[in-house]
């Protein structure tokens, strides 16, 4: 399941237009490495080191089950090809990816596209949320982690480390100057794996794993 891409687009439509929010530009480069992060978090893929057969810094596939996930599994045949670096894996993904989000989240009843008419509207779409039980509970998750100081699941530390990378958490949030003061502190200390459970051991390999290559995709987009 793509939980941390399909959590960021829908917080990300959750606006007064229903249209994703942010620039098309950070927008596509944060859901293509979204995409990554719910590889990771699947224990799919990680960044290589040296003297591994991969050249150190590119994205290693791993063993492991088929996904049979529409968004996540094109992602990993890009990978079976050939081992990328991170910036050239979200080039490779980021256009495919919130058209096949935004047709997964409508067919599962999250989102409602609808059709604008009129002369200068007409062939414009947008998204209003169908329903809202998903997107609040990760937008109360956010907001518990980045104001409550609550230790975030990975997918919300994954969410919370993409935005913060491209200066994206205005568009989910709306806050005073003091008010961004904290959070910008905070998500940074999200984005450098202060979440992680080091002492979960084995049980603990996924969130280790997400966390080492948010880190890696987390530099492809700076």
């Amino acid at each position: 399941m793509a939980r941390i891409t399909e959590d960021l687009l829908l917080l990300l439509l959750d606006n007064a237009t229903n249209r994703p929010a942010l620039d098309r530009d950070r927008r596509e480069k944060v859901l293509g490495a979204a995409v990554l992060l719910d590889l990771a978090l699947a224990c799919r893929i990680r960044p290589s080191v040296d003297g591994e057969p991969v050249p150190a810094g590119h994205l290693l596939l791993l063993a492991g089950p088929d996904l049979y996930d529409p968004i996540l599994d094109p992602a990993l045949r890009l990978l079976q090809r050939r081992p990328l670096k991170p910036q050239a894996a979200v080039a490779r993904l980021r256009r495919a990816v919130e058209p096949a989000v935004l047709h997964y989240l409508e067919r599962s009843g999250q989102i409602r596209p609808v059709q604008l008419r009129g002369t200068r509207l007409n062939g414009s779409r947008v998204w209003p949320i169908a329903d809202r039980s998903r997107l609040n509970e990760a937008r109360s998750a956010v907001l518990a982690a980045l104001f409550d100081l609550r230790s975030p699941a990975p997918a919300t530390a994954a969410i919370v480390t993409l935005l913060q990378a491209v200066d994206g958490l205005g568009a989910i949030l709306s806050l005073n100057e003091r008010g961004w003061e904290w959070v910008n502190s905070r998500a940074a200390d999200i984005a450098g794996g202060s979440w992680v459970d080091e002492s979960a051991g084995p049980l603990g390999l996924p969130e280790v794993n997400l966390a080492v290559t948010a880190s890696a995709v987390r530099a492809a987009l700076t």
